[in-house]
């Protein structure tokens, strides 16, 4: 067993190929940066045991975002490392699919990441290597309205391992980042808002551990901490605009595949009903 399969369990396949395929992109010119659980799991190596076998939290695909200007490089990248394309009945603008011969189903997003809600990668690809920085992971994770379990551990564990800076990304979450973006959309700031608060009220006593409790006992002030800076920063006047008018018109984008589990998605609503 090498360090990888070590560290991480079932989901080592994944990393190792997850981190060979940005290795090679780098090697040719080419930024391209792990999205998903992938990357929570490669930014959070205090928590991998914990979030791998305590939280039963696997990588079961891979992920990835790059620059449009690349994408015919990527392209021949996924030709060259015996992955298929995947062709769907309609063209995606900004999205290619990819499957290699064992079954690894890969994602690739260009420019943004275009859900419930978009977050624009311009420029945001150098700040972190191999994954995209904590930050945006944590904003890729929360702006799903029907948020899913396995998003919810995720968040759990960026949390727990990570402290909040002002604008510092460097193995910190920038809550200012986080903090200016959401102040511009008030759609995009109710979504993370009401996630962040769910995750608050009523995850954080669900995955418990001796050994990982000191990490998980940060998570609750971190997201405090967080929801004060984001409710403290100077919103735009479209944001206030569009809070007059609030949830009686659809803030969101519909996205079928991030609905998940329907299982936990009548829990999650039975959860929120009670808690109003």
């Amino acid at each position: 067993m090498d360090q990888i399969e070590s560290e991480y369990g079932f989901s080592a396949k994944y990393v190792r190929k997850g981190l060979e395929i940005v290795e090679t992109a780098k090697k040719e010119g080419i930024e391209l940066r792990l999205l998903g659980a992938v990357a929570v799991k490669i930014q959070s190596p205090r928590l991998r045991k914990f979030h791998e076998d305590m939280m039963d939290r696997q990588a079961t695909d891979l992920d990835f975002i790059a620059y449009s200007k690349d994408r015919n490089k990527i392209k021949k990248l996924f030709e060259k490392l015996k992955y298929t394309p995947i062709k769907t009945v309609l063209p995606m603008e900004n999205r290619d699919l990819f499957i290699e011969n064992d079954g690894v189903k890969v994602d690739v997003f260009y420019d943004k990441l275009a859900m419930c809600h978009a977050i624009d990668f311009t420029h945001r690809l150098e700040v972190d290597y191999p994954t995209i920085s904590i930050a945006d992971i944590i904003l890729e994770k929360t702006q799903i309205v029907k948020i899913n379990e396995k998003d919810i551990k995720d968040l759990i564990i960026l949390f727990a391992e990570h402290e909040l800076a002002g604008s510092d990304d460097n193995h910190m979450i920038n809550s200012s980042y986080i903090s200016r973006l959401l102040a511009k959309d008030w759609g995009f700031y109710y979504t993370v808002t009401t996630n962040l608060k769910l995750v608050r009220d009523q995850f954080l006593g669900k995955w418990k551990d001796a050994s990982a409790q000191e990490y998980l006992d940060k998570v609750g002030p971190r997201i405090d901490k967080l929801l004060r800076q984001i409710e403290a920063e100077p919103k735009s006047m479209g944001w206030k605009m569009r809070q007059s008018v609030g949830t009686k018109k659809k803030w969101y984008k519909d996205v079928e595949e991030v609905c998940g589990d329907s299982e936990f998605q009548d829990k999650l609503q039975d959860l929120l009903k009670n808690n109003k």
